[in-house]
């Protein structure tokens, strides 16, 4: 079956799947986006995607193209066409169409809204979390509204790129001070006698919806969470390390540039959280 997008009221076939060469995403990189797990054919924690979701249009003043319940339609419904039981549906949202300019346009154009589908291969995710990942350590240079998930990811890019070139998984960004702020497409815990750290919610790291299971998961566990940075050092020191994400939810780091965290091995906590993950998360209803 081919790839079905939805764009700016239509669905398509991905061939056929385009956006104005003036949209403000594509010249400027004004929008936002966010992405969410497809599992069994039901949405994940869609209401914390889609709160999201609103707080970063809030933040970058762009008027949503359609209210809550007609969004969430078009979602659910670009899925179904898709026919994806698992994978990960992605929603951008761009300012929309005006004349380049870098200030605002003087009428605003109706924002820009486009979904897409994709399936994920399961079973190597799972593969990846029974051996653990590697990760590599690059200097946070982005701007400083990371809170915000806006669609300008080119740091992030070149942090990936240079993971995959040295042969790791991800990159995880370290700061002026040396702490660990965040991964390039995830958030950074570790694990020190029996303890969770990961960093406080700020301007400096996107608050992940995994994340954020993750710590009410741990509440229910009554397993210590510590909301505060660590460094690399302390990385090397801990005994376990893991990263959360939409798409690898709770994935063991078992070395960090080269040198192994704790046994090298998955961790008991960490298995334990990627275990119990899902009685946590929120699934929607079958829509396939």
């Amino acid at each position: 079956m081919s790839r079905i997008a939805y764009v700016n009221g239509r669905y398509l076939p991905f061939g056929e799947a385009h956006v104005h060469v003036e949209d403000r995403g594509y010249q400027l990189g004004d929008g936002v986006y966010e992405v969410c797990e497809i599992r069994d054919g039901a949405l994940v924690d869609e209401r914390r995607h889609f709160e999201r979701l609103s707080r970063s249009l809030a933040a970058l003043r762009i008027v949503p193209p359609l209210s809550s319940e007609p969004l969430r339609f078009v979602v659910a419904e670009t899925v179904r066409r898709n026919r994806v039981r698992e994978g990960l549906v992605y929603v951008q949202i761009t300012r929309g169409v005006a004349r380049r300019d870098h200030g605002f346009p003087e009428r605003s154009p109706k924002a820009a809204l486009v979904v897409t589908v994709r399936a994920l291969d399961r079973a190597k995710i799972d593969a990846s979390a029974r051996t653990g990942i590697s990760v590599i350590t690059v200097p946070d240079d982005r701007w400083g509204r990371v809170d915000i998930k806006t669609i300008g990811l080119l740091p992030n890019v070149l942090a990936r790129q240079a993971a995959k070139e040295a042969g790791a998984k991800d990159a995880w960004f370290v700061d002026d001070e040396g702490f660990v702020t965040e991964g390039a497409s995830s958030n950074a815990w570790i694990v020190k006698d029996g303890i969770l750290r990961t960093r406080e919610s700020s301007s400096r790291i996107l608050t992940g919806i995994t994340m954020m299971v993750v710590k009410e998961l741990a509440a229910d566990l009554q397993i210590k969470v510590d909301l505060r940075a660590f460094t690399v050092e302390e990385v090397r020191a801990a005994d376990e390390a893991f990263l959360t994400s939409a798409t690898q939810t709770v994935m063991p780091v078992v070395r960090i540039d080269g040198s192994a965290v704790g046994s090298g091995r998955p961790g008991p906590l960490t298995t334990r959280l990627r275990e119990a993950f899902y009685r946590k998360a929120e699934l929607g209803r079958s829509i396939t």
